[in-house]
């Protein structure tokens, strides 16, 4: 749900304004795509999307009804191949808040799942039975403009 002061940081600098040479470029930024790579561990595959399907999923439309995020999407990688993830999971949203957002935003999503952070976390690393994150990616669209 938080996301840290490193991502933070890059949003802040791609958010200053266009100097008058690129403005002329064909695109305008669009939203910001977090998109988590998920290794499934052999056997755990229902398990986890159990976990997807209610828990995270609980999750993600919180988020969304509070305009957090404006999207998500959980997409299985069909032919994986050597060392690539099972499963993706994708969080759209428009912009990067400030620590202090976070943290608000955080406790709003503690109270709402009835948890602490530790709470969460502790189930989080429980989940490393079912799972392995591979990494995470943070990608930006560019909305193009006809030419």
């Amino acid at each position: 749900m938080l996301k840290t002061f490193a991502l933070a940081a890059s949003a802040a600098l791609l958010s200053f304004a266009l100097p008058a040479s690129a403005q002329d470029l064909p695109y305008t930024p669009g939203t910001y795509w977090e998109v988590a790579s998920i290794d499934v561990e052999d056997g755990m595959e229902p398990q986890y999307i159990d976990f997807l399907a209610s828990q995270w999923r609980k999750s993600q439309e919180f988020a969304k009804s509070k305009g957090y995020i404006t999207n998500y999407h959980v997409l299985t990688n069909m032919n994986p191949r050597e060392g690539e993830p099972d499963i993706y999971l994708v969080t759209e949203f428009e912009k990067m808040y400030d620590t202090a957002e976070q943290l608000r935003q955080q406790r709003e999503y503690e109270a709402m799942m009835k948890r602490t952070e530790r709470q969460l976390m502790t189930e989080s690393g429980a989940r490393g039975k079912m799972r392995t994150l591979k990494g995470s990616m943070l990608l930006r669209e560019l909305n193009l403009r006809a030419r």
